[in-house]
């Protein structure tokens, strides 16, 4: 199984980098291939609006780090999206690349769509300063309906609170958890 990461912040040894590593060590200790990509150190601009992605078979005009990720999403069984919640929505550079995905993975528009193809899975990862769950609980379940309508196969919605307290990394609570959920993407993808 093939996995890929996709860190939307800007901090480089962050709490969102903190966590989608765990859930890929996780998916690494079963088998899987795993690679990550983060905005640290990429240069995604946002989308257009041009359309130019639904007019032929070029896909996306905008030439930049995002054509890494294009060709990685194409080889991918499964996702891990790691964004940090800022202002009660994702971080920038989470939207950036969920604008971006427009050029690949929008069933209605789409030269790349394929019909009846194998949904990706994806875990879509949150956290946030606030120790309250539900405080977003509303954003994040239209977002996990969002990549559902773009055909992903949302298995898990992990959200971590708290970091206001203090970094992920210190929280022994998250370092078993979090590398159960990328184990238990790779199982069930064994059991198919």
């Amino acid at each position: 199984m093939n996995i890929i990461g996709i860190i939307a912040s800007q901090r480089e040894e962050g709490n969102t980098t903190f966590i989608v590593n765990k859930i890929l060590e996780g998916a690494k200790k079963q088998g899987a291939e795993t690679s990550t990509f983060s905005f640290s150190n990429l240069n995604i601009k946002p989308c257009r609006g041009c359309w130019a992605c639904h007019k032929g078979d070029q896909g996306c005009v905008i030439k930049d780090d995002m054509q890494k990720i294009y060709d990685a999403l194409e080889h991918a069984d499964a996702i891990v999206l790691g964004l940090p919640i800022y202002m009660g929505q994702m971080s920038a550079q989470g939207k950036i690349f969920t604008d971006r995905l427009f050029a690949r993975f929008s069933p209605r528009f789409s030269p790349f769509f394929k019909e009846n193809a194998v949904k990706q899975k994806l875990i879509l990862s949150f956290n946030q300063g606030n120790p309250d769950a539900d405080l977003f609980k509303s954003y994040i379940d239209y977002t996990k309906h969002m990549f559902e309508v773009l055909e992903f196969d949302v298995k898990e919605v992990p959200v971590v609170t708290g970091l206001r307290n203090g970094p992920a990394c210190e929280r022994e609570d998250l370092h078993t958890g979090l590398k159960d959920f990328g184990s238990a993407l790779v199982l069930e993808g064994c059991q198919k």
